[in-house]
């Protein structure tokens, strides 16, 4: 159902406020693999789709950064429907991963849960295109939308 509008705000305002933290003098390494159906809907309609691939071109450039997509046609892609955020570090037994569910996120540490999601992770990854053909990928899509 639709969020009131004081949640909606909250939210917006912490994923600004989230954000920041690549603009640290020794930002985070950040890899972010997009299927082709998130970049293609108009969430918001085409104004803010072409502000978010906008923006979404000017991360690509950021050196700690990196995006790639699945696209339509990528053969063997598995995790259609596993939107996660996996945050690891340089110690693997603080990794935990962050899932959305219909009642909110979702935080696990469970090794097994690891792991799965690690070789989930690795799968989507074989399937995306390089970091330069995804960043053409993002540029012809932005210029459709």
């Amino acid at each position: 159902p639709p969020l009131p509008q004081a949640d909606l705000d909250a939210r917006v305002a912490h994923r600004m406020e989230r954000r920041k933290i690549f603009e640290r003098d020794e930002p985070p390494t950040h890899k972010a693999i997009i299927h082709e159906a998130a970049l293609r809907m108009r969430f918001g309609g085409r104004k803010v789709t072409s502000g978010q691939l906008e923006y979404l071109q000017e991360q690509c450039e950021h050196p700690n950064i990196t995006v790639r997509v699945v696209p339509f046609e990528s053969e063997g892609y598995v995790g259609a429907s596993r939107a996660m955020l996996y945050a690891g570090g340089p110690v693997p037994k603080l990794d935990t991963v962050q899932v959305e569910t219909a009642l909110g996120a979702a935080f696990l540490d469970a090794q097994s849960h690891l792991d799965s999601y690690r070789t989930a992770f690795t799968a989507v990854e074989a399937a995306a295109l390089s970091d330069a053909d995804s960043r053409d990928f993002i540029h012809t899509i932005a210029q459709e939308a």
